[in-house]
């Protein structure tokens, strides 16, 4: 199913208006996660490139780039093999970096137990730069959307939803996916409309966002923001 049919959004904006708020989100909440992640994965991406970017001297750069390839071509475990040795053996960046990617590959194999739990302990971990950890805990929490509950996600994101965070878009909408997902449409349209207010929301994030305000208003299943 194509993202961009516009018989997909109809069938997306009559579903959500329709008083089976758990249907819908069978139906079609992994394709908004799937839509939204991208510009979440972009965010984490140049945050952590920024990083990487300061300490590429490192003669491990080479080895980093080759596990990130494994990655990429679905050599799972070769890639976390590559990417263990880098967190014991690599220099200045590459060890927090092998782990933000070793993470990222659990979560690829479909152990989103295991990936939730690698990123949990990036995301406390001290030592680490706080763009990293903030990365670590945005991508905890939009792999539990679909199997965690409300208090869940926002037990990783909720801290980054303020102004001036530059994860507070993608945190907001992990929050408010998950408000609609637990059926608290009211607590829903509170995320989005933070989002549609914030000038500053990547164009993406905010017609996400405008779209499902406008399902929530259709649907009446909350009352209209205060003005």
């Amino acid at each position: 199913m194509a993202f961009n049919d516009d018989s997909f959004i109809r069938e997306v904006n009559e579903e959500l208006r329709s008083d089976q708020v758990k249907g819908a989100w069978r139906r079609f909440g992994r394709y908004l996660i799937a839509l939204a992640v991208l510009i979440v994965l972009g965010t984490i991406g140049y945050k952590v490139y920024e990083y990487w970017d300061d300490n590429q001297s490192s003669g491990t750069g080479d080895k980093f780039i080759a596990a990130m390839k494994l990655a990429d071509e679905n050599k799972n475990d070769e890639a976390l093999a590559a990417l263990e040795t880098l967190e014991k053996e690599g220099h200045g960046a590459y060890p927090i970096l092998a782990r933000l990617r070793a993470a990222s590959v659990l979560a690829q194999k479909g152990d989103t137990a295991g990936a939730v739990a690698a990123f949990d302990l990036i995301g406390k971990d001290n030592a680490a730069p706080a763009a990293v950890r903030d990365a670590a805990k945005i991508r905890a929490g939009w792999l539990l959307i679909e199997g965690g509950t409300y208090d869940q996600v926002s037990a990783h994101v909720e801290e980054m939803a303020v102004p001036g965070n530059a994860f507070r878009h993608s945190a907001r909408e992990a929050l408010g996916l998950a408000a609609y997902k637990a059926g608290n449409i009211a607590q829903a349209r509170q995320w989005y409309q933070a989002i549609a207010d914030d000038a500053q929301s990547p164009r993406n994030v905010a017609n996400r966002a405008q779209m499902m305000l406008d399902n929530i208003t259709a649907s009446g299943k909350a009352p209209a923001a205060q003005g």
